[in-house]
């Protein structure tokens, strides 16, 4: 199968393509990538006859990997369903898989199997464009499935008199936090979400102080690199500093 099928993409899709034996698979390295830039790779077996080109869950992993929730909302959900049928693919155990069958060509399946993939990866556009709001749903979710009592945008009232709503609020046995979300998608509003939180945190520190003081933590959404290290260190001088990225850290500074 190997010089045939390889023939058969070099033909089809040009140099561009290139394929060649990978362990117990043909691996197919194509000129697409993944939002961060990774090169979409394609695997090809062959069993009782029949050749599957698969993506063997890179893509749905990838996904995975740009937000702390486990779970894809019903939205990504659909929208991922959507591009299987768009693009005549199997999901099956994570994996985009397509059978090369009838008279397609070898380099046709690979080349819409390559697409899918890519449409995939394109689900976390809706994950970057979403809203604070949106991510503090994720959060939210975060922080209910490891069981840590919180409420929501509770309003309270600084020193100057103006009221904020600190996304979070959360209890631990040993202390209780507020958590404030930062997440934009640009980098020319970052800094200014940065100095907000600060201004609450500064407003606040009223409560930062006591027998039952509340620590304060601020959460960047680190997925996209748009904070740079003056935004960490304004706001590491009133809160800790957690990272979307790293949920051990995180769940260490509201106290578990």
């Amino acid at each position: 199968m190997t010089s045939t099928f390889c023939d058969d993409v070099r033909h089809g899709l040009g140099s561009l393509f290139s394929c060649s034996p990978l362990n117990d698979y043909l691996r197919v390295r194509t000129p697409l990538l993944y939002p961060d830039g990774d090169v979409i790779d394609l695997f090809v077996k062959e069993a009782d006859g029949v050749i599957t080109v698969s993506d063997l869950g890179e893509t749905l992993r990838w996904l995975r990997t740009q937000s702390l929730s486990p779970k894809r909302s019903p939205k990504q959900q659909k929208m991922l369903e959507d591009v299987c049928l768009n693009h005549g693919l199997e999901l099956f155990r994570g994996m985009l898989q397509a059978r090369v069958k009838g008279n397609e060509s070898p380099a046709s399946v690979v080349m819409r199997t390559a697409q899918g993939a890519l449409r995939a990866a394109d689900i976390w556009f809706t994950m970057r464009t979403r809203s604070v709001k949106s991510m503090s749903d994720e959060v939210e979710t975060f922080l209910s499935e490891r069981h840590v009592l919180f409420e929501r945008g509770q309003p309270l009232v600084g020193r100057s008199g103006r009221t904020w709503r600190p996304d979070f609020y959360t209890r631990m046995p040993t202390q209780s936090s507020l958590v404030f979300v930062l997440s934009t998608g640009s980098r020319a509003a970052a800094h200014g979400v940065a100095d907000r939180v600060h201004t609450a945190c500064y407003d606040l520190s009223n409560l930062h102080v006591g027998p039952e003081s509340l620590h304060f933590v601020s959460l960047f959404d680190d997925t996209l690199d748009v904070w740079a290290n003056e935004d960490f260190q304004l706001l590491e001088e009133l809160s800790l500093i957690a990272r979307w990225t790293q949920p051990d850290v995180f769940l260490q500074a509201l106290g578990t």
